[in-house]
Parts: C-alpha cells; sequence; structure tokens
C-alpha cells in the first residue's frame, strides 16, 4: 500500500524513526525470547540426562528379570514392562522438546543479528554493539507468547505420553504375555496355544491400527509427503467417523506446498478447533474451508454447537491454565497472521484465520 492510499484509508504512515523503533522493540522481545529459551534448553537438557539414566536402570532390571521368567509373577512382569514403556516415552517426549527448543533457539539468533543488522545500518547500534534506547531484559515469566507456546506443547505431550501409556504400551505388554503363553502351551496343550494363537493375532492387529491412529494424531507422514490439503481431507474423513459429527471440508485456489512451519501450523490449529468441537460444544455438523487464492491463507471452521463468551472462555483458560485457545492465538501472531473467534452461547462458532504463505 502506497503512503497515498495510506492516508485514503485514514492509515497514516510510519515515520523513519517510527520504524526504527519498531525494530528496537522487535529486538527486545527477541532477546527476551532468547533468554527464555535457553533456561528451558538448560532445563530439559537436566531432565534428559535424569531420564536417561532412568531408563538405562529400567533396561537392566527387565534384562535380569528374563532369565528368570517362568519364578516371577505375571503381575510383576506386567509393571516392570509397564515402567520400561513409561520410561523410554518420557525420555522421547523430552528428546522432542529439546529438539524443538534447538530449533528455536536457533530462528531467533538469527532473527536478532539480522534485526541487529539493521539498527547498525541505521547507526543505532552503540560501543560493543548494544542498542541505543533499549532498556534492561526482563525475565521469563508465565505471561511471555514463548512461554505459553512451551507450556501447551508440554501439556500436549503429557496427553500424548497417557494416551500412550495407556494405549499401546499397555497393548504391547499384554501381546507380550499372550506369547509367553503360546510358548509354554505348544508342548502341553497344542489345541489351546492355536486358541491362544488366534487371539493374539487379533490383539496384534487391533494395537496395530491404534498405533497408526496414535502416530496420525502425533505427526501425520502424509503433511510432509502431500501437504496441507491432503492432509486435511484424509484427517477430516476420519474425525467424522470417530466423532459422529457431519463435516465438509471445501478446499479453494491452487493447490501448493508452504513452509513446513506453516502447514504444520494450520493442521493443528484445525485438528484443536475440532477437538474443542467434538469435547465441547454439541454440534451436530461442522464445516471447514481453505483457501489459497492469494498470498494470504484464510481458513475458518464453523460448527452450530452451543457456543461460549470468549472472554469467559479466555479468563477460565488462564485460571485453569488450560492454555489450548491461547496457544493457538500466540503461533498464528508468531507467524505474522490472525485469528478470531466469533462465538456467543446459544448461536454456535465461527474461527477465522488469516496466515500470510
Amino acid at each position: 500500500m502506497t503512503v497515498d492510499e495510506q492516508r485514503t484509508v485514514g492509515i497514516e504512515p510510519l515515520t523513519f524513526d517510527q520504524v526504527l523503533e519498531q525494530v528496537k522493540q522487535e529486538w527486545e522481545q527477541s532477546q527476551k525470547e532468547l533468554k527464555e529459551v535457553e533456561i528451558l534448553i538448560r532445563q530439559s537438557s537436566a531432565e534428559v540426562e535424569k531420564l536417561a539414566q532412568r531408563n538405562t536402570q529400567v533396561a537392566n532390571k527387565i534384562h535380569q528379570m528374563e532369565g528368570i521368567l517362568e519364578t516371577i509373577p505375571r503381575q510383576d512382569i506386567m509393571e516392570m514392562y509397564s515402567a520400561a514403556q513409561d520410561a523410554q516415552m518420557r525420555l522421547f517426549m523430552m528428546r522432542g522438546q529439546m529438539e524443538q527448543l534447538q530449533g528455536k533457539q536457533e530462528f531467533l539468533e538469527r532473527h536478532i543479528a539480522l534485526l541487529h543488522q539493521v539498527l547498525e545500518a541505521a547507526g543505532q547500534t552503540g560501543i560493543g554493539g548494544d542498542i541505543i534506547g533499549v532498556g534492561s531484559q526482563e525475565a521469563p515469566g508465565e505471561g511471555s507468547s514463548i512461554v505459553r507456546v512451551i507450556n501447551a506443547q508440554e501439556s500436549e505431550r503429557q496427553h500424548l505420553a497417557r494416551r500412550m501409556h495407556d494405549g499401546p504400551a499397555q497393548s504391547l505388554t499384554n501381546l507380550m504375555l499372550q506369547a509367553e503363553i503360546c510358548e509354554r502351551l505348544f508342548d502341553k496343550d497344542p489345541v489351546r496355544a492355536r486358541t491362544e494363537l488366534t487371539n493374539l493375532k487379533e490383539s496384534l492387529n487391533a494395537t496395530f491400527q491404534e498405533v497408526r491412529e496414535f502416530i496420525f494424531d502425533l505427526r501425520p507422514m502424509m503433511l510432509d509427503d502431500l501437504g496441507l490439503n491432503a492432509t486435511l481431507k484424509r484427517y477430516v474423513q476420519d474425525f467424522q467417523e470417530k466423532s459422529g459429527l457431519a463435516c465438509n471440508l471445501t478446499a479453494t485456489g491452487r493447490e501448493q506446498r508452504m513452509p513446513t512451519h506453516t502447514e504444520v501450523t494450520v493442521f493443528r490449529v484445525i485438528q484443536g478447533l475440532l477437538s474443542n468441537v467434538h469435547q465441547h460444544a454439541n454440534a451436530t455438523y461442522v464445516n471447514i474451508s481453505l483457501d489459497l487464492t492469494s498470498d494470504i491463507l484464510t481458513a475458518s471452521v464453523e460448527d452450530d454447537g452451543c457456543g461460549f463468551d470468549m472472554a469467559e472462555a479466555m479468563s477460565n483458560a488462564r485460571q485453569r491454565k488450560a492454555l489450548g485457545i491461547i496457544a493457538m492465538i500466540d503461533q498464528v501472531k508468531m507467524l505474522g497472521g490472525e485469528i478470531h473467534f466469533d462465538s456467543s452461547p446459544g448461536r454456535g462458532t465461527m474461527v477465522h484465520l488469516h496466515l500470510p504463505i
């Protein structure tokens, strides 16, 4: 938009000094976020080391137990294998968090370096490279965007870890016990052994399907291979089958690949919105739209549910530290986009998402 066009619509164009001031503020905020991330990396690194030691200890106990398996009660075997699965899952989740934090750290370092070059070119750096006019950095707090996003990610990981522990991990433990029973019955009771093998096959197939669903929820591979449109289509079909809600997905514009972080953010936001509809809205249908006809990605999710008061929902979310909606807003804003919730009790909800691509 030109300066004349800005004045026509009532927008006063920024002066050079105002632009520099915004760059300074962005530099300051990025420095603060970098310090927060570095603190979280140190904390996560210490936790990973503890979990790795715990995982080694449990693995050694299982190795010792396997030599005297027939003398150990079945319940003790189940508890030991369950502890092993839990230790491995916790270590896996924490290492994943470390990787995400390190990626965020690298991004912020590059971003800060670029802002520093801009300010340096404008003569806004003092002796030693300090930014003129920038005050002291604040300590990280629960209200900052990066901490809220990371807390939301950790909450989701805890939810997935519980699902894994109560679902596939428990099923795998039972499969191991069934296999042990089959092995012992082969010589003593072949007929019963065949029956147990049939049951084992059925249990294995059910666990396999459960693991596939879990992997898709955790990170749909087709998002990397086929892109956002195809992944959303598959997810909405599965969501409709599982939830019983009538779903309609409309995708317009040209199909194109976008940066990975953009595709992941859009998918996760729509996934979270559909989950909220299923759990809280008491809706009978939901419409999802995705438009890529311009340089701005536009998406919407509309339901005919009971609706809610946005201010009250945000207040309750902060009190309960249930950061779903808050994290969505923060993630979209961090990518330069906007998300708007239009809802009131008794008339359903419409959510609009706009994101530069």
